[in-house]
């Protein structure tokens, strides 16, 4: 708990005070570029890993990046991301899985979770990621059955994302664009999900664009 305290004091005295005008401006309002869905992780920073600065992001977290969907009580989540394309008129929502998950280890190995209710009952909005896993994947093993699994919960999720009467009207008018991303945290990349190929592919670095 130390540090932490030791880090909000550096923070005040060293980098807010370095950065005073920014911080006034992110006072005044934000205007985030996209809506970022991922998991609770502690691993899991999405400023670091895309390289942005606070207010360029709008970040909506929990236990394996899940979206509830619509007609699901007490959504949260489906609250949030209702604020951030209405609101804020985001027009790009990202959920982003990762390796190693632990809840993806809960949706495979269910009986770790006796002593976790409350976790187990959340999973439910992954049951579908389930079942595509025991269908489709008998062939997979270890981490790469976890991985198979942390893939295929962010398609799932993407499509609880098309439920949301806010993101589904935008959806249909072409103002708002869904994108499936998975992070790899031993390496550092990033995939995104290629419909054409049916397969997360290595972002492309974008070449510059020659002057005239």
């Amino acid at each position: 708990m130390q540090k932490l305290v030791d880090g909000l004091h550096h923070f005040q005295n060293h980098v807010f005070s370095s950065q005073r005008e920014f911080f006034e401006r992110l006072a005044r309002g934000q205007h985030p570029m996209a809506c970022f869905i991922t998991c609770s992780d502690s691993r899991i920073d999405p400023n670091l890993i895309t390289n942005t600065e606070p207010g360029e992001l709008f970040i909506v977290r929990n236990v394996g990046n899940i979206v509830p969907p619509h007609g699901t009580v007490n959504n949260g989540e489906a609250a949030a991301i209702e604020f951030a394309v209405v609101a804020l008129g985001i027009k790009d929502i990202i959920v982003c899985g990762h390796t190693g998950c632990g809840a993806m280890g809960g949706l495979l190995q269910p009986e770790g979770l006796s002593k976790m209710p409350g976790v187990r009952e959340w999973l439910r909005h992954a049951d579908a990621t389930q079942q595509i896993i025991r269908e489709n994947y008998e062939h997979l093993h270890g981490d790469a059955l976890f991985t198979a699994a942390a893939e295929e919960n962010v398609l799932v999720q993407v499509e609880h994302l098309r439920t949301l009467p806010a993101v589904a009207a935008r959806l249909a008018r072409g103002s708002v664009v869904l994108h499936a991303w998975m992070y790899k945290i031993e390496t550092g990349e990033t995939f995104e999900f290629d419909a054409a190929s049916r397969q997360f592919v290595p972002f492309v670095a974008q070449q510059p664009v020659p002057q005239a």
